[in-house]
């Protein structure tokens, strides 16, 4: 059941290459609330977990973001602690994506150490064999990639 009430919702992502999947995720987010709040994975954090950089980079998929107008607050993730940002913001309700694995192991055990009452909500996919980012992915690119060169340097920031 939705409570679309005062509720202060929190959202994670990479949303590299926006599409569809990726704004029926925002919306069905909003519906558990009226304050949404997107943070935005970081180039070095989408490295570590993916083992690439995203196509895009952390600024263009922040702006993409601010650009669909469906949050109230967007923000970067953090670079170190990556559950800091939930204890900074206290969210009602965490909404999750289908498939979403990274960082969320540990998610209830952060949210009891935190003293937060925030729930838990896994989102339903939307066509995911058509909207999947690492499926849009495998489509050729029309400008170039991000070369190893570059990858080793952003590595050294």
């Amino acid at each position: 059941m939705k409570h679309k009430t005062c509720n202060k919702v929190m959202v994670f992502g990479t949303f590299d290459i926006f599409h569809r999947g990726h704004e029926n995720f925002l919306k069905q987010a909003r519906e558990y609330g009226n304050f949404l709040i997107v943070v935005v994975a970081r180039d070095k954090t989408v490295l570590a977990v993916k083992g690439k950089l995203p196509r895009n980079s952390e600024k263009a998929r922040l702006q993409t973001i601010i650009n669909n107008g469906l949050a109230n607050e967007i923000i970067l993730g953090g670079l170190t602690d990556k559950y800091k940002i939930i204890k900074k913001h206290q969210p009602d309700i965490i909404c999750l994506g289908y498939d979403q694995q990274p960082f969320t192991e540990k998610l209830e055990e952060k949210l009891k150490e935190y003293k937060l009452k925030t729930k838990i909500i896994r989102l339903k996919p939307y066509y995911p064999k058509k909207y999947k980012t690492s499926f849009l992915l495998s489509f050729p690119r029309k400008r170039e990639s991000r070369s190893k060169i570059n990858k080793l340097q952003f590595l050294k920031k």
